[in-house]
């Protein structure tokens, strides 16, 4: 991982006449690396994204994307982005391939059928390439939607709340989707209410609250800003989480990594003390 900045944001606001949306924030996603910005609903996260596609202009302070600034080089940040929003943008009625071909060839690609193909394989879609997008799951529509936004190659990829209402198993297979741009050497900006998703995911983590960045750091960093928790002789429950994939078993991302189910804990007390 690069520690270079694909991203550099330095004192952006917004406001919607009395409503100050954001207030001044700052962060640096290094090159290479997944960066998930956590917030409330209306905390400003996609505010912040919109910003930096260039759909939205910033009353103050500056942004920076791949080295061009999205005020004064809209065009070049355009080519060198792409941005997944919160609901799979893909057309229903086409197939997967034919999505994927169609994209290519808006964006005036040789070998279209070869990029779609390409992708296809890298998602783990090929058997389901020539089924219609309408017919696909929740996880296999999303994957679908973010090997569409990754035509062109595109150093720096926005997932803009990825899994919103995916069920379990469909998060987990964007999960590796995600992982696997990451290994590929993508930039990756993430938005999330799902702090388990930034756990999973991210090099580093910022937090936006009411319109400004409080905690910025990974996870590691985070965690000491709490103090250690000291529990004695406590017996751990399994959660519903641990419960629900030691019961489905094993699942197999879509990006093709193996995500294990947990294995519940049992009965047995022990004795935790940081």
């Amino acid at each position: 991982m690069s520690t270079d900045a694909a991203i550099r944001v330095r004192g952006l606001e917004k406001s919607y006449k009395d409503l100050h949306v954001l207030r001044g924030v700052d962060f640096d996603v290094a090159t290479g690396s997944i960066f998930a910005l956590l917030g409330s609903n209306g905390a400003g996260k996609t505010t912040v994204i919109r910003i930096l596609a260039t759909l939205l202009k910033a009353d103050a302070g500056t942004a920076v994307a791949n080295g061009f600034d999205v005020a004064a080089q809209p065009g070049e940040v355009r080519e060198s982005i792409s941005l997944t929003g919160q609901f799979a943008a893909v057309d229903e009625v086409l197939t997967g391939r034919e999505n994927l071909v169609l994209v290519a060839k808006l964006r005036h690609l040789e070998n279209p059928g070869g990029i779609a193909d390409d992708l296809l394989a890298r998602f783990a879609l090929t058997d389901a390439g020539g089924r219609r997008a309408g017919t696909y799951s929740g996880g296999m529509r999303r994957r679908l939607d973010i090997a569409m936004s990754l035509i062109g190659n595109p150093p720096l990829i926005i997932l803009d709340e990825p899994t919103t209402g995916l069920d379990p198993e469909a998060r987990l297979e964007v999960w590796g989707a995600v992982q696997e741009l990451a290994r590929g050497g993508t930039t990756v900006l993430l938005t999330t209410q799902y702090l388990d998703e930034a756990e999973q995911l991210a090099d580093r983590i910022a937090i936006l609250h009411e319109g400004r960045i409080i905690v910025n750091g990974t996870l590691a960093e985070l965690k000491q800003l709490l103090p250690p928790a000291k529990v004695e002789y406590v017996e751990k429950q399994p959660s519903l989480e641990e419960i629900f994939f030691a019961v489905v078993g094993n699942r197999t991302t879509g990006a093709g990594a193996t995500v294990a189910a947990p294995a519940a804990e049992t009965d047995t007390t022990r004795k935790e003390r940081s």
